[in-house]
């Protein structure tokens, strides 16, 4: 329960795009029946519901797919696209469908059942949000509409690295309908190699682009 509570008071009374760069260097974590999982978190997107034209729950969409993003702050709402499993977390109260989507993690543990997992050496492991949900061996929706830190999926909120700058830009691959298709509501750790389409000349490859 105190684990419950903590997720509901850092999610509370701040917007979602402020919590959205405040997940930038929390640890997630996965224990799953193979063993544990998991990394920093380097790259997400914020989406604001109802008045957000690239969002699931646009103009009030509510239905069995969506449904989680209407749970409590710290609910999990996973789904698919293509084929892909995609995590976010709801980032309001109850009923106010706005989420993060998690899109990058650097691993910090567990990186060879990641590697079993996703045969991918090198920054391609975990550099974009099904990538990295693959490594982690997550394939279905059984966590969808649970709370962080109630199952086998966590955040570490007790501290956080700190990124040296943060980079806030257009999401990627969002509806081109409407007006919200340029928001800059995708924030990452300025040069973290996982951070998705990041180019090469872009890499800080001594600090990975955290404060020391």
């Amino acid at each position: 329960m105190k684990t419950v509570m903590t997720s509901i008071s850092f999610f509370s009374q701040r917007s979602t795009a402020v919590i959205a760069q405040d997940l930038l260097g929390r640890k997630l974590t996965y224990a799953s029946s193979e063993g544990i999982v998991g990394g920093y978190i380097v790259e997400t997107e914020a989406y604001l519901g109802e008045e957000d034209s690239t969002a699931h729950a646009f103009k009030g969409r509510r239905s069995s797919f969506n449904e989680a993003l209407y749970g409590p702050p710290g609910t999990i709402y996973i789904y698919t696209l293509r084929g892909l499993y995609l995590f976010n977390l709801v980032a309001q109260e109850k009923d106010v469908p706005q989420g993060i989507l998690i899109r990058a993690v650097e691993p910090c543990c567990g990186r060879d059942l990641m590697e079993r997992h996703r045969p991918k050496s090198g920054f391609e492991l975990t550099n974009g949000p099904a990538k990295f949900m693959e490594a982690w061996g997550i394939r279905d929706k059984k966590l969808n509409g649970t709370l962080i830190g109630t199952g086998p999926l966590s955040l570490t909120l007790r501290q956080r690295r700190q990124p040296q700058q943060i980079i806030a830009g257009p999401r990627i691959g969002v509806s081109q309908r409407g007006t919200a298709t340029f928001a800059p509501l995708r924030f990452y750790v300025a040069g973290n190699p996982y951070v998705s389409n990041l180019r090469k000349r872009e890499m800080q490859l001594t600090d990975y682009g955290w404060k020391k």
